[in-house]
């Protein structure tokens, strides 16, 4: 049974950097799709990237293109999202999740999730 646990949350200042890590236990995730969600006090869960089994298509939230990237490291079993310009709106809680179908946006399409990790970005 695959296990997600998420890292790397924490305050910054807006215009500052975090890097979120995602790493699976029990089982590997390199055959699979997996994604990072968040979701804002208020607000419902959304879609923030996701990336292919063998990292070469990759997927985002139109607002945090070409602010944050999402990466991966099968051998280690890990995803990463990196997060530049880091702006008040993405204050949130991020989940990483896998899933066993296409690149998709879709939750729906995510069997396994994550505690989530919690990013607040002051102004």
């Amino acid at each position: 049974q695959v296990q997600l646990v998420e890292s790397g949350g924490g305050l910054v200042q807006a215009g500052g950097s975090l890097r979120l890590s995602c790493a699976a236990s029990g089982r590997t995730v390199s055959s699979y799709t997996m994604g990072w969600f968040r979701q804002a006090p208020g607000k419902e869960r959304e879609f923030v990237a996701a990336i292919s089994w063998d990292g070469r298509s990759t997927y985002y939230l139109n607002s945090v293109k070409g602010r944050f990237t999402i990466s991966r490291d099968n051998a280690k079993n890990t995803v990463y999202l990196q997060m530049n310009s880091l702006k008040p709106e993405d204050t949130a809680v991020y989940y990483c999740a896998r899933s066993n179908l296409g690149v998709t946006s879709t939750s729906r399409g995510y069997d396994v999730w994550g505690q989530g990790t919690q990013v607040t970005v002051s102004s």
